[in-house]
């Protein structure tokens, strides 16, 4: 069963330093081996101004668990994850997750 590895950003404490920060973990996220596929997401303002639940999702296709899981024990998941930690200073989740359904 396909599997997806979701990286969720909560609201960073300085959203600018981390907007320009963010283009560089997705081009580490590409080298992934075993990557299939990709999806960058940046969560909507609620419009009244409150704070919204999350600020960025990534997610990163597999073929399966076993692919996945083997992907984040390479040297390019090691170049990535401590740098998501390092980034995510409103906090953060990783989730993987088979897929059901899709659509796309």
């Amino acid at each position: 069963m396909p599997t997806k590895i979701t990286v969720i950003y909560d609201n960073p404490t300085d959203p600018e330093a981390f907007e320009a920060a963010y283009p560089e973990q997705v081009e580490l996220a590409r080298r992934i081996p075993g990557l299939q596929g990709l999806e960058t997401s940046r969560v909507w303002p609620k419009e009244d101004g409150t704070s919204t639940p999350a600020y960025r999702c990534v997610d990163l296709y597999f073929a399966d668990y076993d692919a996945a899981s083997a992907a984040v024990t390479t040297p390019e998941a090691a170049a990535l994850f401590p740098s998501v930690f390092g980034l995510a200073t409103g906090g953060v989740r990783i989730l993987f997750s088979d897929i059901e359904i899709s659509t796309l």
